[in-house]
């Protein structure tokens, strides 16, 4: 197997769906999607939806785009209070009519917004088709119809009003969306729109949509009776180097012709071939800026002469541990070397600090390290204490702070290391 990431096939995370087969839960991806990844040069990851995987999100790194689909309703509780003043009777018969949309699944939420959320943190490319795009919005601070026809159908008049599922017609119903001149979208169907109604015909699986969008959105597409059908960000797309935030109410995958793969229109693709051409090229930035190893540091005669000391005392240290034998009083001198450095480099990862143990580097001054060890736990009782008081938002913020800042200081400091650390290779 290949080892050099610059040639292994970028990475698109997907969310599985759960349904009840044979009295079983199976998760699932529809195919159409994982079949155009693959065609225009990606691999999907397929993220089970299963309890508490959404604490291991870092555990499906390296990630190079986030495609979010289908789904159940996010719950409510996410972007609004209020149940939007509908009734008791109005909520029931929501569930009745839309029963497998409405069994609202919590984990599967925590998942996708939690992906939803490091795509924004980091700029990871993200297409967010159907619900995908409902996640997208509510991450950022927007909000939904629960009801599309409860409360913005009756508020229209019958020449604007659009039937957004069809279960009688489910793949076959098409309904209209006015696409906005200047966006991705009108690129793509170019060939395709008049150029008077810049109009095109989309397919619709869903109940609810965008009612607020969030700030940081513009619009790409309206259906006849004022609903977003597309949005995106238009300071975060450029495909070429690796930008693209967008979210789709429609299905352009599932737009073909009755009984044939052939696309109702040129352009149905073209959302995950950009999309795809982003994720590739956010691959080739991320590898671009850890693939080459650093050039050798030019040293003067001062500083040379100090790496050598610190270099002999991590020897003497290493010596030590691996042979058992105690610290002679002629190398105590020489050892100090290597301490005072260890004691002005604090900032650790735990995968540095145990190799350095492993080299004996913490053999002298240990009690110091002992007590600051000490000092640490006292500090991380304090921090638990005022944890508990922070909301999730503000938990959430600071631990992508944090994030952030420890994976500054990883580098940094495996920079400063690496030289150093080399030289005990034998």
């Amino acid at each position: 197997m290949a080892s050099d990431l610059s040639v292994i096939l970028p990475r698109v995370l997907i969310v599985s769906r759960r349904t009840l087969r044979k009295n079983k839960f199976v998760d699932f991806v529809g195919e159409y999607h994982l079949d155009l990844i693959v065609g225009y040069g990606a691999v999907p990851v397929i993220i089970p939806r299963v309890t508490g995987v959404h604490r291991l999100l870092e555990s499906f790194e390296p990630i190079h785009g986030v495609l979010l689909c289908e789904g159940e309703d996010i719950d409510p509780s996410r972007y609004e209070a209020e149940h939007s003043g509908l009734s008791p009777e109005e909520f029931e018969e929501i569930r009745r009519l839309h029963a497998s949309d409405t069994a609202i699944d919590k984990e599967k939420d925590s998942i996708e917004l939690g992906l939803a959320k490091l795509c924004l943190e980091r700029n990871i490319p993200y297409l967010g088709i159907c619900r995908g795009s409902q996640v997208l919005n509510v991450a950022c601070g927007g909000t939904l119809y629960q009801d599309i026809g409860k409360e913005l159908q009756k508020k229209r008049p019958q020449c604007e009003r659009v039937v957004h599922i069809d279960y009688d017609n489910y793949d076959g119903h098409r309904h209209v969306v006015k696409v906005l001149p200047n966006t991705p979208l009108n690129h793509w169907f170019q060939e395709s729109l008049d150029g008077e109604k810049m109009e095109i015909l989309v397919n619709s699986y869903h109940h609810q949509g965008v009612k607020i969008l969030a700030q940081r959105f513009v619009p790409m597409a309206f259906a006849p009776d004022g609903l977003i059908e597309g949005f995106y960000d238009p300071d975060a797309y450029n495909p070429e180097e690796g930008k693209f935030i967008m979210g789709l109410q429609f299905h352009p995958e599932r737009m073909r012709r009755p009984d044939s793969d052939e696309f109702d229109y040129p352009g149905c693709p073209s959302a995950y071939q950009e999309f795809v051409k982003a994720v590739i090229a956010y691959q080739k930035r991320v590898n671009g800026s850890t693939a080459l190893p650093p050039k050798p540091l030019q040293l003067d005669k001062e500083m040379e002469k100090r790496r050598k000391i610190i270099v002999r005392s991590f020897s003497i240290a290493k010596d030590m541990y691996t042979t058992g034998r105690g610290m002679n009083s002629s190398k105590e001198s020489e050892l100090k070397a290597g301490a005072e450095f260890l004691e002005s480099n604090t900032v650790l990862s735990l995968q540095q600090e145990t190799r350095l143990k492993q080299m004996g580097a913490t053999v002298r001054n240990g009690s110091s390290y002992f007590q600051r060890l000490k000092m640490n736990e006292e500090r991380e009782r304090a921090a638990k204490n005022l944890m508990t008081k922070m909301s999730v938002e503000q938990l959430s913020e600071l631990m992508s702070f944090y994030r952030m800042m420890g994976q500054i200081c990883s580098d940094i400091l495996d920079q400063k290391l690496r030289g150093i650390v080399n030289d005990f290779e034998p």
